[in-house]
């Protein structure tokens, strides 16, 4: 190993807008938008809200500060304003991923980018650079933790490398010196927590823990702006992140190519509400059914080829096939492959089909499966095998990505489309205003001139 933390500080420290490829700040925008949409909507929507709130108001952590809360009215405290748009906009499981670390960048980094921009009366451009920053810290730990790896041991990398991520781009805002950042970290080692167990009852623990990820790298940042003493070499100390949680590290991958291959560029976007690794499957599910002008009852079997991550997270029968909650929903094969089979789309508001008795006979013939095709060989875990078979026979399909890789990226057009849906039912006619300025960001010498329309 050798000194990974002190190579991503200075990394951040030396960060400067005019340095970051035109493209990759585009994408860091577009990838904000998309983010947002989620937490907006969240904010109104997502069942577990109302609980976050109630607990903030119980330990009187709910007073007014000058931090947006998106999708809200009441301006909040920055380490409370990270805290709920990391957890809003990471509720409906709409925001992006990074396949390679299998993460969502965003969720921590954009709330806690947003959170100290305001603080310390950045403009559009540090906060955009800061954004950039904290992707590449947090998915290039990802990377080294090692998915399959980290999965394994029971962490959920959003939450574990999220918080150095969050980290990244607090103290990119504060400007922290190298050494301060290198403390940060330090501090986020002590912090970073996100546990699998949630996937066992459909417990609401993974939205608030990816929350919890960005308002804990805004307090590590917090801390170390004032002089507090972090443990160096966090990464890949005898102790750190890479001894601590995972069994194959890769503490190359932590810095390679730092600083001229963007890991921003590739991050993807989800066109379903759901589990990354349900997405291929469904694509495919949904072509299919087009293709052969597919009907539930023609179908008798459907047989799912995923990736033993995904698996792991969402198909195993015995739990997942007849979810009752939108999170075990969100984490199964059986219903959101059932649910696009049904009806050859699959949007936010189809969750109120949990329990639909036509969705859960569908669901019936579904089995899910290791399939070695998407093991090896590969660069990321996502892809998926469908067979469904019918009076007329098998039809097969495998799909090695799903829809909104870096390959398959939207356009700005569908991207602003998908935006809209979710914000407009809060924002009503202040949506596209708000829009233009995320898409416009540099442009704003405060970035509080921004967010105020998110509100």
């Amino acid at each position: 190993m050798a000194h990974e933390t002190a190579t991503l500080a200075a990394y951040v420290f030396n960060l400067k807008f005019q340095d970051i490829p035109a493209e990759v700040l585009d994408r860091a925008k577009v990838l904000t938008l998309d983010f947002l949409g989620s937490a907006i909507r969240a904010r109104s929507e997502a069942e577990s809200t109302p609980s976050i709130l109630k607990m903030l108001e119980a330990l009187a952590l709910d007073t007014k500060g000058e931090s947006t809360v998106f999708g809200d009215t009441k301006t909040w405290t920055p380490a409370v304003a990270a805290l709920l748009n990391g957890a809003l906009g990471h509720s409906l499981d709409f925001d992006d991923t990074h396949a390679d670390s299998s993460l969502h960048p965003s969720a921590p980094v954009v709330p806690a980018a947003f959170a100290v921009g305001e603080m310390v009366g950045a403009s559009g451009r540090d906060v955009l650079t800061a954004i950039v920053a904290g992707y590449e810290v947090c998915c290039r730990l990802g990377n080294a933790l090692d998915p399959t790896s980290h999965y394994a041991r029971g962490f959920h990398p959003t939450a574990t490398a999220g918080t150095y991520g969050a980290a990244a781009a607090a103290g990119k805002l504060f400007g922290l010196s190298e050494q301060q950042l290198i403390a940060a970290f330090g501090v986020s080692g002590s912090q970073a927590a996100g546990s699998l167990q949630f996937l066992v009852n459909g417990a609401w623990n993974k939205r608030y823990q990816v929350g919890a990820a960005a308002m804990n790298g805004v307090i590590a940042a917090t801390l170390a702006r004032n002089d507090f003493v972090g443990a160096t070499e966090s990464v890949e100390g005898k102790h750190g992140l890479l001894a601590g949680y995972t069994d194959d590290p890769h503490p190359d991958k932590a810095v390679a190519g730092l600083g001229n291959t963007y890991e921003t560029m590739k991050i993807g976007v989800k066109p379903y509400p759901s589990c990354r690794y349900t997405h291929a499957a469904i694509d495919a599910l949904i072509a299919m059914r087009r293709e052969h002008n597919l009907t539930p009852d023609q179908v008798k079997r459907v047989e799912i080829g995923l990736h033993r991550n995904g698996i792991t997270l969402t198909g195993d029968a015995a739990t997942k096939r007849h979810p009752t909650s939108i999170v075990g929903g969100q984490f199964s094969m059986f219903f959101t492959g059932a649910l696009a089979l049904d009806q050859g789309s699959f949007g936010w508001d189809d969750y109120n089909r949990l329990g639909d008795a036509a969705i859960d006979a569908l669901a019936n013939k579904f089995d899910v499966v290791q399939d070695d095709r998407l093991e090896v060989g590969r660069t990321h875990p996502f892809g998926a095998r469908v067979s469904i078979t019918t009076e007329d026979g098998v039809h097969e399909r495998l799909y090695a990505d799903p829809s909104g890789e870096p390959n398959s990226f939207p356009d700005a057009q569908a991207m602003q489309q998908k935006f809209l849906t979710l914000a407009r039912p809060v924002l009503n006619a202040r949506a596209e205003k708000f829009a233009d300025a995320i898409m416009t960001l540099e442009r704003f010498d405060r970035v509080a001139q921004a967010t105020e329309l998110g509100r």
